[in-house]
């Protein structure tokens, strides 16, 4: 069974930074390509970044140029370092893995963490 566990989410201003960690137990994260979504309220969780096999990422539009996914094989964590945050970065920000070769679905995501909230203010 793999178990996710994020944390490092907090209060903060517009054009601060947060590092997100996802740490995997159970098997070794880089067995899965791992993703970070969100979920505005109201919203639909929506993709963020992934990270596969061999360091390839992807990021949304909206984040691209200001996050940064990355994984540590000998903590067996992945981490989202957000930069430059904006209002609309506020959201319970969630770690996922899929065996899929790359996803920016959710569906396509077996395991998922309990979240961890970031509120930027302004």
């Amino acid at each position: 069974q793999v178990q996710l566990v994020e944390s490092g989410g907090g209060l903060v201003q517009a054009g601060d930074s947060l590092r997100l960690s996802c740490a995997v137990s159970g098997r070794a994260f880089s067995e899965y390509t791992m993703g970070w979504f969100r979920q505005a309220p109201g919203k639909e969780r929506e993709f963020v970044a992934n990270i596969r096999m061999g360091g390839v990422t992807v990021y949304a539009d909206s984040v691209k140029g200001r996050f940064s996914i990355s994984g540590d094989n000998s903590r067996n964590t992945v981490f989202l370092q957000m930069n430059m945050l904006k209002r609309d970065d506020t959201a319970v920000y969630y770690c996922g893995a899929t065996t899929y070769y790359s996803s920016r679905n959710m569906r396509d995501y077996v395991y998922w963490g309990q979240g961890t909230q970031v509120t930027v203010s302004t």
